[in-house]
């Protein structure tokens, strides 16, 4: 039989792979992880830091501090810029997923109880699941969607719980419109991740969602004088962790898994949410929201089975 000799450089190439592979296996859940409970978290930074901001002063500040810490790792690091022609592009998703998302969900929980909030943000797994068959094709077994049923009729144990009733107002209205905005940015940015890390793109994301936001900079800066230490303390939380961090994780996770996938766990965060309100902001939690987390998890099981 005639042997089939391989390149020198075949088998270091094939063990890189191999173990890159081996990398992602791993990190993908630890990323999802990261992102689950630091945007989680967001609900009692923006409960806090509505205190002493408004919602586009809040949205401004928090991503300042977001920008300035991504600057000083990309001068570090001697990021480059990205490629003129994706300049557009880029400045549309960061004015998208990071300026109208975050003073839309700041002004909705203005009016909008923060479980409200977390189950009108829980649809961002349909929007993705929708927005990923239209652009990408992608789609969730009947297994995965019985799941996201499911975690869905959890997070609204958990929204409703100690709530008679919940009226559509315009503050509802505009966490929806976050909802959708968090959407579009998640699924959109897939194409640019075949170009970027996701560090790179979060980066120049970011930076043009701050640019964005800086009408409300004057106003923004007056404010820090007269505002809690503990309003200021939960923006700068929120700009390096939630925002900085989280993001960069979800776009490592977005470039290594489907987005229906992917968007389909973050029917967890509500749960996650409950218990960080309970340690942070000492809100204690009813048994139906107790009994919700549980059918939340429930349906995140199925979801991880059906992949």
């Amino acid at each position: 039989m005639q042997q089939i000799h391989l390149p020198s450089n075949a088998i270091p190439l094939q063990n890189t792979q191999q173990k890159n592979r081996i990398s992602a296996r791993w990190l993908v859940p630890f990323a999802v992880g990261v992102v689950l409970t630091l945007w989680a978290s967001s609900f009692a930074g923006i409960a806090i830091g509505l205190q002493g901001y408004s919602p586009a002063q809040l949205a401004f500040l928090r991503y300042l501090v977001a920008s300035i810490a991504l600057l000083a790792n990309a001068i570090v690091t001697r990021m480059p810029l990205p490629h003129w022609r994706d300049w557009p592009g880029i400045f549309v998703l960061g004015a998208i997923g990071f300026s109208l998302y975050n003073v839309a969900l700041n002004a909705g929980q203005q009016t909008v109880s923060a479980g409200v909030a977390g189950f009108i943000i829980s649809a961002e797994i349909g929007v993705i699941a929708i927005l990923a068959a239209v652009f990408f094709k992608e789609r969730l077994s009947r297994m995965g969607w019985l799941g996201v049923l499911i975690s869905l009729i959890g997070v609204a144990l958990i929204s409703f719980a100690g709530e008679t009733e919940v009226h559509v107002s315009g503050g509802a209205l505009l966490v929806m419109v976050a909802t959708v905005c968090v959407g579009l940015y998640s699924i959109l940015q897939k194409s640019y991740l075949k170009k970027y890390s996701a560090l790179q793109f979060t980066t120049y994301a970011i930076w043009a969602g701050t640019l964005c936001l800086l009408p409300a900079a004057p106003e923004a800066f007056q404010a820090i004088s007269t505002a809690p230490t503990s309003a200021t303390l939960a923006v700068i939380y929120m700009g390096l962790f939630p925002g900085a961090v989280g993001y960069v994780s979800w776009s490592y996770v977005l470039a290594h898994i489907p987005a229906a996938r992917a968007g389909s766990y973050l029917t967890i965060i509500p749960v996650i949410a409950l218990v960080i309100a309970w340690v942070w902001l000492g809100e204690i939690p009813t048994w139906v929201a107790i009994g919700g987390g549980a059918v939340v998890l429930l349906g995140v099981v199925l979801i991880s089975r059906a992949r």
